[in-house]
Parts: C-alpha cells; structure tokens; sequence
C-alpha cells in the first residue's frame, strides 16, 4: 500500500536559521494520469475497471487523480471507485458567459470535479495561452475552491542555454502575480514537465528532475511564500514518466509524484507506476 512519506527538506548550512533548516514534512504522493485526447465511452470504461481493481488499497494516503476529456468527466466521475479522483485538462477564467467552447470552474464543481490542469506547455503552444492567461485561470480555480495542477517547464533550447531556472521562475511569477495569498498555493501542486520530455521518450535523468525540484522548493517557494509553504507544498514530475523508470524517480526526495501522460492510458503500466511509489518509500 502506499504509505505517507515523511520527505526531508533540502539541507541548508549549519549557519543557517532554524526555520529553513531540514525539516522532516508529510506530502502526500500525487500521481496524477493525463488522457489528453485520448478514449471513448468503452475504452474508459474498460480502463477503469481495471484501475478500480489494481489500485484497491493504494488510494487511502496516496492521491490518484485521473484527467479525461471534458465530455467524459462526468463519465469517468461515476465509474471510479476506492479513492480515486477526476481531473479537467482545462477551465476558463469566468463563472459563465459568451465564452463559446469553454468550461468554468463552476460548472465543474457541479458535476464533481475537484481538481484542474492548468499551463500545460501543450496549452501554451499549441493554444497559445500567454502567462497572464493562466494567471488569471489559476486564481479563479483557487478562488472557486478546485484543486490545480499547475504545469511549468523549458524547451529543450532552454535547458541547452541553462536557463531552466529563470524560464520556470518566471512562469511561476505570473502566478503569483494573481494568487498572492501564501494559502491559497496549498490548494496548488506544482507539476514540473521539461516540454523536451513530454511524448518524446526522452527523460529527465532522476537526477535532473531531482535537481531542478529541489530548485523550485528552495530558490522559488521558499523565497517567496516562505518555509511552511516551501515544505508542504508537492513538486510532481512529468515527462515520459513509465513504468520502468518511474521507480528511481519517485526515490528522489524532492520528487512528490507524477503526471503521467501516455502510460495512464494502459492500466498495467499506470498500476505499476503507483505500484512503484509504494517500494521506493
């Protein structure tokens, strides 16, 4: 069963103060699975019936949240079972109007979604949604009450020029440029995704991903919404998250779970992948 992790925080200097010293926090693992486009009524219907089996027990203290199409949202909500939660990929700013093929919050709420994607990098290129865009769905979906997967990540030109840090950084500032408050980032778990691993079959070494995690909790969160945040807050990782390899990367002790893309679509490798969690703890 997947039991709670007590994850130690980044070890500071002995000079430094006790407050952001090594702090010993429980995070709760999130592993979270992203159909994208992907599934029909039979398909999901047979995916589920072998996820309400295969991650029986796995759900009490560690978070599995699975994300359809929005047509299939509510499909999905009433076929799970044993813990398991549903995501949206998407929302919109505003509680209702003429905003022709959108999604509120509200409406989610409504039907028994919790929880939203949101700044995923295939919604900033391909959709060409702009930071002040997902600054403002942030914030309508912490003031709504949802729970938001926030997606942040470089292009491999990025990485390649090192400027991982600042490009990351500064998409993480456009959030909290609308959702200042130090509490509402609780109802917020950062999903790191380096756009040149996502569908790609290129990973992130653990070690990279492990780096860069330790970068956003300690030089981004812990600087700017401070140590309680710092510490409870969940880092995930996304891109080509398998069964094969998500072992050493759910050992890193910064690393709080994963969104998985196209390995959730096949029941075997997404129970494994949670399954993965549970002998690396």
């Amino acid at each position: 069963i997947c039991n709670t992790v007590h994850k130690v925080a980044y070890h500071t200097k002995a000079t430094t103060p006790l407050s952001s010293t090594t702090i010993n926090m429980t995070r709760k693992f999130f592993i979270g699975g992203n159909w994208k486009c992907n599934g029909n009524k039979q398909f999901i219907k047979d995916l589920i019936a072998k996820l309400n089996e295969g991650l029986k027990g796995h759900t009490a203290q560690c978070e599995v949240v699975l994300a359809p199409p929005k047509v299939y949202l509510d499909y999905t909500n009433q076929l799970v079972k044993d813990g398991i939660t549903v995501a949206a990929q998407n929302a919109w700013t505003e509680p209702k109007g003429a905003f022709t093929g959108e999604i509120s919050m509200e409406m989610l709420l409504d039907v028994g979604v919790h929880s939203v994607i949101l700044g995923h990098s295939e919604r900033r290129t391909i959709f060409k949604e702009n930071p002040e865009l997902v600054g403002k769905k942030v914030n309508r979906a912490v003031v709504s009450g949802m729970q938001v997967i926030l997606c942040v990540g470089e292009q491999l030109e990025e990485r390649d020029a090192g400027r991982q840090n600042e490009v990351v950084f500064s998409q993480l500032d456009d959030v909290l440029a609308t959702t200042k408050e130090a509490k509402d980032w609780a109802k917020i778990v950062i999903a790191y995704e380096p756009v040149w691993a996502i569908g790609t079959g290129r990973t992130a070494s653990p070690q990279q991903a492990e780096e860069m995690h330790k970068e956003i909790r300690e030089k981004w969160v812990r600087a700017k919404l401070g140590n309680e945040v710092a510490d409870s807050i969940r880092i995930i990782y996304g891109g080509s998250v398998k069964a094969d390899n998500a072992h050493e990367l759910a050992s890193q002790p910064d690393i709080d779970g994963f969104l998985v893309g196209g390995a959730s679509l096949i029941a075997d490798d997404f129970i494994k992948i949670v399954q993965s969690y549970t002998s690396s703890k």
